[in-house]
């Protein structure tokens, strides 16, 4: 499941994800016809709609493999509201199905396939931020650090208040943008302050929020996803 946000603004992403599953042996299918997840239309409180658009995504990524997202906001999505939102029973079976079987990325590695082990595409000092839904929704903060740690050729530092929000929040930036400001100038005064040169987040609306920033910022520091980070041409293990 790409996302939105991945195929409109980071295409590159999905394609670094396809590329590294394969070579971990994972056969990959794309289903075409893939839209939002409904998951602004749901933090808006447009239920009804958000049911349509989750009514058509069950039915998209119908049958019994692995569902990965390069993003815990819509993998929560999926998970944790799906099934609440359908009223036919049939509907709710084959949302919750879909539910049991969705991974956002860095868990699918680590906990859905147990491969930590990589060569870092990007050499230096990383550092890690959490995203709300990853976080909080899906209760992960271990699987993407796993990696991290591990990952051949770099070096995470802890990012100071990492849980923190990065003040994107879907359409909440749009609609209280100086408060949304606020919060990211203090997010990215704690990633310049770690010493890294880049930012890595499993999450696409925090590395718009976090790369528009840094850009506006003329900073050194990169934001990139963790697929980015991870080298699909070493010998991970």
């Amino acid at each position: 499941m790409v996302t939105c946000l991945g195929d409109l603004f980071y295409p590159e992403v999905g394609e670094r994800i396809v590329r590294l599953l394969r070579r971990l042996g994972v056969a990959v299918e794309f289903p075409a016809g893939q839209t939002c997840c409904g998951l602004p239309l749901f933090n808006s409180g447009y239920h009804e709609e958000a049911a349509t658009v989750a009514r058509r995504t069950v039915r998209l990524f119908d049958g019994d493999t692995p569902v990965v997202v390069p993003s815990g906001s819509c993998a929560w999505m999926v998970k944790h509201e799906y099934p609440g939102l359908m009223k036919d029973a049939a509907d709710r079976a084959a949302a919750t199905r879909l539910a049991a079987r969705t991974w956002e990325l860095s868990q699918f590695l680590v906990r859905g396939l147990g491969r930590s082990r990589f060569v870092a595409a990007v050499r230096g000092r990383l550092t890690y931020h959490d995203s709300c839904h990853l976080l909080r929704g899906l209760h992960e903060a271990e699987s993407p650090r796993v990696l991290l740690r591990a990952l051949a050729g770099a070096e995470l530092v802890e990012l100071p208040n990492a849980d923190e929000c990065c003040g994107f929040g879907g359409s909440f930036a749009v609609r209280l943008p100086d408060v949304s400001s606020a919060i990211l100038d203090r997010k990215l005064a704690a990633v310049e302050a770690s010493g890294a040169d880049c930012v890595v987040a499993c999450d696409a609306g925090c590395l718009m929020q976090m790369r528009g920033g840094l850009g506006r910022r003329g900073s050194r520091v990169r934001a990139l996803h963790l697929a980015e980070v991870l080298d699909v041409e070493g010998e991970p293990s």
